[in-house]
């Protein structure tokens, strides 16, 4: 990719798109083409075919897609399925009419079975049964990853797939229901310090192992995979370490500066005990996180601020 290349970042309004843009622009990149919602439905074909005819783009990132939390993939199960199918056919398949040099196809760590052995390696993608309650946005992801290689066996196209660990950082999704852990926890630990609560209650054991990258050390990532790689298959892109929700929780408390309790409700569901991605792949192609969980956390919870102003 040369400065002068045109860039079309697919959901740059997410987490993830975001902080792909972040870094372009930090890089020095300067044609770089979004489109919101509003003004380009990715789930409708003629949409996507007239912007890629018109548009041209270089290079792809395919940042966009439906995604939620455990209630929300498993509420609206067509939705998550039909959603994610068009988005990514409309944008790989049109990315190959018009000529796009090299497309990343961003899944997530949902797509491994859910009692794969740990870490997590490429290679056990398609061993065994999902886990049910995201099936479909799951089943949509691997999807994805088996059209980019498609065409790269049928066509000689230059489509690479990454999955990315859990996430979080700059304009994450903060909502009572439909946040992740992280976020979650750094919203319950703030308005628990502002209420004067005497304890937070925490849903499960806080036992289960959980990994976390900072979203713009992913976006580091993709930039260097969108230079370094180019691999059928997939490579993960995480921490290669992790900790337990207790102690996840404990050290948010910490950097929030919360001083009650923090009880467990064990009558609550854990989800999966530990979900660890091998990054032994990702570490042979010469790049390493570099923003430490306490650094991250801190910089997380400043965002939050600003969004409460």
């Amino acid at each position: 990719m040369d400065k002068n290349s045109k860039i079309y970042i697919a959901g740059h309004r997410g987490m993830v798109g975001s902080a792909i843009y972040r870094k372009l622009e930090k890089e020095g990149f300067t044609n770089i083409i979004t489109r919101v919602s509003a003004d380009l439905d990715l789930r409708s074909q003629q949409q996507v075919a007239d912007f890629f005819a018109s548009e041209k783009p270089d290079y792809v990132f395919l940042a966009a897609a439906k995604v939620g939390g455990i209630i929300a993939n498993n509420t609206y199960r067509a939705e998550f399925l039909y959603d994610n199918l068009q988005i990514q056919n409309n944008v790989i398949h049109s990315s190959y009419v018009n000529g796009v040099k090299k497309l990343m196809f961003l899944g997530s760590s949902c797509i491994y079975p859910k009692f794969a052995p740990q870490p997590l390696k490429e290679e056990y993608l398609l061993t065994g049964l999902l886990e049910e309650t995201n099936e479909p946005y799951t089943i949509a992801k691997i999807a994805g990853i088996k059209m980019c290689d498609a065409y790269r066996a049928q066509y000689g196209c230059n489509y690479i797939s990454v999955m990315p660990t859990n996430l979080y950082g700059y304009n994450d999704n903060y909502h009572p229901q439909n946040s992740h852990v992280l976020p979650a926890l750094i919203r319950r630990f703030h308005e628990a310090k502002e209420q004067n609560l005497a304890d937070v209650t925490i849903w499960g054991t806080g036992t289960p192992k959980r990994e976390f990258l900072f979203a713009d050390d992913l976006a580091a990532a993709c930039y260097y995979l969108m230079q370094n790689y180019d691999e059928e298959g997939l490579v993960n892109v995480g921490t290669g370490e992790d900790l337990s929700i207790k102690d996840l929780a404990l050290l948010v408390k910490e950097i929030i500066g919360y001083t009650g309790e923090i009880k467990f409700d064990s009558s609550k569901p854990d989800g999966t005990p530990r979900k660890l991605m091998d990054v032994s792949k990702l570490h042979s192609k010469g790049w390493k996180h570099t923003v430490e969980l306490k650094e991250g956390i801190k910089l997380a919870y400043q965002d939050f601020l600003n969004l409460l102003k």
